[in-house]
């Protein structure tokens, strides 16, 4: 993919890093040229590219109209605000990315705005901590569909519900999908008449609103 990160403090010069690592096409936008020493111990001086964010022409000039998304992760809202929907009505870029620095400014950053996807940390931290501490053994992996669904994974205990038990006998949660299961070193995909076995790894697609009935089967019956 082609990409624009707005932004070039730790957070921009660290996903411009990555993203170049993982062979994508990156452009970095920097308002600050003393910055440049520090940004290139990171990046290549290729991708550098200096000016505002959310000037038209500096954008235009790194190549905008190419990327396939903008990314726009500065410590300043307003300015990644601003940022994502020029990228998104002016430019027509496809996919949108806003970093949300204070929490009480989560309100503007909306498709009707121009962001596709808002990263608000304070929430996604407190989200993380409720769900370890509610959700016992289970991991989610990865969140789908902008949080309305994620991949989770699961031991299963030795006196767990699940134990012992075919798939097609539990009734799981409506909107669940028994992905994978790993045992012994070994993926399984499982059928209808898989048999779960004590510290069987499961990986699940579940709605996020089931996690909790899921985790049910699989944890240890107290």
């Amino acid at each position: 993919m082609k990409v624009m990160i707005i932004g070039g403090g730790k957070v921009g010069t660290y996903l411009a890093n990555y993203l170049l690592s993982e062979n994508h096409e990156v452009r970095l936008i920097e308002l600050r040229p003393e910055e440049k020493p520090r940004i290139l111990l990171d990046v290549p001086e290729s991708v550098l590219y200096f000016g505002s964010g959310t000037d038209p022409d500096t954008l235009e000039a790194a190549g905008i109209r190419k990327m396939d998304v903008v990314a726009a992760v500065t410590g300043i809202d307003e300015v990644n605000l601003v940022a994502t929907s020029l990228a998104r009505f002016e430019f027509m870029v496809p996919r949108t990315i806003a970093r949300i620095n204070h929490p009480k400014n989560a309100w503007m950053f909306t498709e009707v705005n121009g962001v596709d996807v808002a990263l608000n940390q304070a929430d996604l931290m407190a989200a993380l901590i409720a769900e370890e501490m509610s959700l016992g053994d289970m991991i989610t992996l990865h969140k789908l569909r902008r949080g309305k669904f994620d991949l989770v994974e699961e031991k299963v205990a030795p006196n767990a519900i699940a134990s012992g038990k075919q798939l097609k006998d539990l009734k799981l949660p409506d909107q669940t999908t028994i992905v994978a299961v790993i045992r012994s070193g070994e993926l399984i995909i499982p059928s209808g008449d898989f048999q779960f076995e004590a510290a069987d790894e499961v990986l699940a697609v579940v709605h996020s609103s089931q996690k909790k009935d899921l985790a049910k089967f699989f944890d240890r019956v107290i």
